[in-house]
């Protein structure tokens, strides 16, 4: 799967880009045609410790789905947003397959 990153005012590790593509990756167990994802990496600037944002979105065929998660780091925000969206990506083939 294509995954573009996008870091929003700070330059990214590549561990980091090497974390989010094999995470990213396992999404094609639960739904095989998903076209490409999106990622942007944002640090808020608040006082809580939780400031690290991940959203990501990702483009199957006819849909787009996108999710936003907010933690103390972003191995663990990329990490809980794949896990949502590997819920809704189960939900949508489980929707497109025929009932028998």
């Amino acid at each position: 799967m294509e995954v573009n990153t996008q870091s929003v005012n700070f330059n990214v590790e590549p561990e980091l880009i090497n974390f989010i593509q094999k995470r990213m990756d396992k999404l094609d167990h639960f739904y095989d045609r998903v076209i490409h994802s999106d990622i942007y990496l944002k640090v808020q600037k608040t006082s809580d410790k939780e400031n690290k944002l991940a959203e990501i979105k990702v483009h199957v065929p006819g849909d787009e789905f996108m999710v936003k998660k907010q933690c103390k780091t972003f191995e663990e925000a990329v990490d809980s947003a794949a896990s949502s969206l590997e819920r809704v990506l189960t939900k949508r083939k489980q929707k497109l397959r025929p009932h028998t």
